[in-house]
């Protein structure tokens, strides 16, 4: 019936109409979201050409000749387990004013993030699988259990060995204090990086809750795909589907659920295309904004934006 419904207003409607009439006649809306929901924040992104990972200096990092070459043969290598066993430094150092302003609340939800509270205000929200380690989708009113983190969030802190959670404040203070400042933008910095013990193993591998290249996805991740079989609408929000098995998601749901791809490049290819598909081509604000004005929802998505 829900197809039936969609599909009587195919011919004559925008590509923005048709999402909002596709949400409006949904009881399960879902999300899987990339970089790009949450770079209107400010957010760095790892991926993208002057990101993170492509101005990556690993001769600035306290790390061997050998491991300086594989971080520059593969700049990924400094957010893997491969090098993270073995010199715990080079992470902390490349990621540390993002952990430092992640904790200090420095980056605010965006529009987008916004947009799912509403679906989840208006009992539409099944669940919101983020492949962002910001944390910023925990700032909304929405009950946890519907959020999956698929690659961990910088905004919660742990040991990579005996697993145990450690107080975000106490780590804050200590990659503040232990870790030097490749950027050039505090002072205050060491100038040499020390490791940071964990208070309950002593093994020197506390880190944000994030995963690790080369390490398993949480669990919840592959338990919370079954709930994507009842979902009707699913939105991909500025992820370039490239990194698996995130990547696979949207071949997850059924074949009647109509699945809307947020970004400025079309991905509709990539994830084997159903007539039911459709692009908005822009940032992810953008488009959620406008899919909010058609559906009546603008002056909540602000209200709550403010």
């Amino acid at each position: 019936q829900f197809l039936f419904q969609f599909f009587l207003f195919v011919v004559e409607m925008t590509s923005i109409e048709l999402v909002a009439q596709a949400v409006k006649n949904a009881r399960y809306v879902s999300f899987l979201t990339g970089a790009g929901m949450s770079v209107s924040a400010g957010i760095p992104d790892f991926r993208s050409p002057g990101g993170m990972y492509d101005t990556l200096k690993p001769e600035l990092l306290t790390a061997t000749y050998e491991e300086r070459a594989m971080m520059s043969d593969k700049p990924t290598t400094v957010v893997s387990w491969e090098l993270f066993q073995d010199n715990q430094l080079p992470y902390l150092e490349l990621r540390r004013p993002f952990i430092l302003q992640t904790l200090q609340h420095r980056w605010k939800a965006t529009l987008g993030h916004c947009f799912m509270e509403l679906c989840n205000h208006h009992e539409k929200l099944q669940r919101i699988f983020t492949q962002n380690i910001d944390g910023l989708d925990f700032q909304l009113n929405v009950d946890e259990s519907k959020i999956i983190p698929v690659h961990g969030s910088i905004g919660r802190v742990e040991c990579e060995m005996c697993n145990k959670a450690v107080d975000l404040e106490w780590f804050a203070e200590k990659v503040q204090k232990n870790i030097k400042d490749v950027y050039g933008i505090d002072e205050t910095a060491p100038d040499q990086s020390s490791t940071i013990d964990c208070p309950h193993c002593h093994q020197p591998t506390v880190k944000p809750a994030t995963v690790l290249y080369g390490r398993n996805l949480p669990a919840t991740f592959f338990s919370e795909l079954e709930v994507l079989n009842d979902c009707e609408v699913l939105f991909i929000c500025g992820t370039s589907l490239t990194v698996h098995p995130a990547a696979s998601l949207p071949l997850k749901v059924p074949k009647t659920c109509v699945r809307v791809f947020v970004d400025l490049h079309d991905l509709r290819t990539r994830v084997d295309p159903r007539p039911t598909d459709i692009w908005l081509k822009g940032t992810t604000d953008e488009m959620l904004c406008k899919v909010a004005r058609e559906m009546g929802w603008e002056d909540e998505l602000t209200a709550l934006h403010e």
